[in-house]
């Protein structure tokens, strides 16, 4: 069974991490969410889960407007060509459905077959906002935090511009 949010916040308690989360409707698009970008201080996000054509599984946690360019995005990466993992893959592997992918959803990923790919533009932000595995509320998280909650996770994060990847 994937973790709960219960789950999360119990594993962030013993880890000793402070959070403050914020209910709201269920958003499913970044568009969706600028109201909350107002409402909530710090780096907000956006979440792609990627396959790239020889299968490997990528979790791209990018600042919510930096432009995220999967035609390019296999070069800054090193793999082969990126397209958006199936529903049923990302809850296998990740334990979220679409609309509630988020950086948390790594604590599903015990086999540890996601590589974590985080945008160097969020690094700017003392704070960064994640659904807490669901996208009915918005988990406010300190950067170093969050950082160390991936590593608790098994996964090194792999801190990448993304505006290396021009739009084209």
């Amino acid at each position: 069974m994937p973790a709960t949010r219960a789950d999360l916040f119990a594993r962030l308690a013993e880890l000793g991490i402070e959070t403050q989360t914020v209910e709201h409707e269920p958003v499913f698009t970044v568009a969706e969410s600028e109201k909350l970008e107002r409402d909530l201080p710090g780096g907000h996000t956006k979440n792609l889960f990627l396959k790239d054509a020889k299968g490997k599984l990528f979790l791209v946690t990018a600042e919510s407007h930096s432009p995220v360019n999967l035609k390019i995005l296999h070069k800054i990466l090193g793999c082969a060509r990126l397209s958006f993992g199936k529903p049923e893959l990302l809850m296998e592997v990740l334990g979220v459905a679409p609309g509630s992918v988020t950086a948390f959803a790594l604590i599903n990923d015990t086999e540890h077959r996601v590589t974590f790919v985080l945008d160097s533009r969020l690094m700017a932000y003392d704070t960064i906002n994640c659904h807490p595995l669901e996208n009915t509320a918005t988990t406010n998280i300190a950067r170093g935090d969050l950082l160390r909650f991936i590593r608790s996770c098994g996964h090194e994060p792999l801190i990448v511009d993304l505006d290396e990847a021009p739009i084209v």
